[in-house]
């Protein structure tokens, strides 16, 4: 079981680091665009759908390499003066009763709106370009099904310093 956590926290690593290089070509994407729109008058009709593109999927691939580190909000006012071993039931608990029925209806939802996109060749209309809606609609599938196993690995942690009352790794 420490090894499918320590699979799972690569992982998230993983994308954690490629979203890191894609928020490099999306800087790339912003500059040229800026430069043909404002210096030379001539804006590319693909920069806006690359760029909202670029910036979901990072979003995206960042969700689990967030939870990985617990990057996330959270409302705080008790929760930092409790114990760790309370604050670990919290979370296991939390995450049974509400996160874990929310990511599987999240990742069936994001499956079949990305299915249905290489189905019917789904395009964005929001440009001229007509870029296809299927590559970054399965990215977000993918994202979610990242976080879903980000959460799986910290709801064993949890479950893990509930009942030992000690870290699992």
């Amino acid at each position: 079981m420490r090894k499918l956590v320590r699979i799972i926290d690569a992982i998230s690593g993983y994308t954690g680091w490629f979203a890191k290089w894609l928020v490099y070509a999306l800087i790339l994407v912003v500059a040229y665009d800026v430069v043909m729109r404002y210096v030379f008058n001539a804006p590319p009709v693909w920069a806006y759908d690359m760029v909202i593109m670029l910036g979901g999927t990072i979003y995206v691939l960042a969700w689990a390499y967030t939870h990985r580190y617990r990057g996330h909000v959270r409302v705080d006012v008790i929760y930092t003066h409790l114990s760790p071993r309370t604050k670990a039931i919290i979370d296991a608990a939390s995450t049974l009763v509400l996160l874990f029925p929310l990511l599987a209806l999240l990742v069936h939802e994001s499956f079949l709106w990305q299915w249905k996109a290489w189905e019917i060749n789904e395009r964005f209309m929001e440009t001229y370009w007509y870029p296809p809606a299927a590559p970054f609609r399965t990215m977000v599938w993918i994202g979610f099904c990242l976080l879903s196993l980000q959460v799986i690995a910290h709801f064993i942690r949890d479950l893990y310093f509930s009942v030992k009352n000690k870290p699992y790794d």
